[in-house]
């Protein structure tokens, strides 16, 4: 896994930041159209996290089927219900369109898998309404406010980590994540107590954000669960999705929180920033704090 991530690094520094639509994660978020609402995909073991694929990379996966099968481009709300854990290897997608209006249209789509047996199992159902980013309103009001994060100089990245989660952490290597100092105690065995987690994000290979890999943002920091002292797996139940505008070039900031941990389950709250300071993704999600 190093030297595979040395040979990226000496690509980049040959070829110079990767494109919208020419890079790691476009590939690996790639489906095949096989017949009219049916894909074919193969899940990267590049996204794994502890020991399942990455929930937001799903998500971007599923979201680009319906953006081929349905007759709008761009996300603008995604809710999905995670069933079962997904494994690296092939995957089955299959769409409906639900509605089409003139300016959003409704989809679902679900993602299955094989068992040993040969008997597809259902890891994701997706229900998702795609518009046209383009075409809305400039009309911005609003008392939203960027996070304060310090510089990206001043904040951790996983290499700063002294405590490495245990099981995979592949999708590190895809990430360029700086996570702000008041929100990384769990990495030193010194949780803060509170449910926050803040940090710069980015691409590793350099590609910019476009609506698809929002997706992917809003559930690729670490759970706030760590900064509430919790340790392991934090499996995503449900997680809906608000794309607001397309992200201006350069990095995003990204802020959870979690109000309320109870009977074994936590929400988080995430907001993504551009460079332009526009909120341009929201997202909630429920999910199960990891058991002691």
């Amino acid at each position: 896994m190093a030297q595979a991530a040395e040979q990226s690094a000496e690509q980049s520094a040959r070829t110079g930041p990767a494109t919208i639509g020419d890079s790691e994660f476009d590939r690996d978020t790639a489906v095949t159209l096989r017949e009219e609402g049916v894909y074919d995909a193969e899940l990267s073991a590049g996204w794994t996290i502890i020991h399942a694929v990455n929930g937001g990379y799903l998500l971007a996966m599923l979201g680009r089927a319906l953006g081929q099968a349905l007759p709008h481009p761009d996300p603008f709300s995604v809710s999905a219900h995670y069933l079962t854990a997904s494994v690296p290897g092939p995957a089955v997608i299959r769409t409906q369109t639900v509605r089409t209006g003139r300016t959003l249209s409704t989809g679902q789509a679900s993602l299955f898998q094989f068992a040993e047996d040969g008997t597809e199992v259902e890891r994701i159902r997706v229900i998702a309404t795609y518009g046209d980013l383009d075409g809305l309103s400039e009309e911005v009001r609003t008392s939203a406010k960027p996070p304060a994060i310090p510089p990206m100089e001043h904040c951790f990245g996983p290499s700063d980590n002294p405590a490495p989660i245990p099981g995979s952490s592949a999708i590190t290597e895809r990430l360029d994540i700086k996570l702000d100092p008041a929100t990384v105690g769990w990495a030193i065995g010194a949780p803060s107590g509170k449910g926050e987690m803040r940090g710069w994000f980015g691409l590793a290979d350099g590609r910019d954000a476009d609506p698809l890999s929002l997706l992917l943002t809003v559930d690729a920091l670490p759970p706030t669960s760590f900064e509430l002292g919790l340790k392991g797996w934090t499996p995503t139940i449900e997680l809906t999705t608000h794309i607001r505008c397309r992200p201006a070039p350069g990095p995003l900031r990204v802020s959870i929180t979690t109000r309320n941990l109870a009977g074994g389950f936590l929400e988080e709250d995430a907001d993504v920033w551009d460079s332009a300071d526009r909120l341009v993704a929201q997202s909630r999600q429920l999910a199960r704090a990891p058991r002691s």
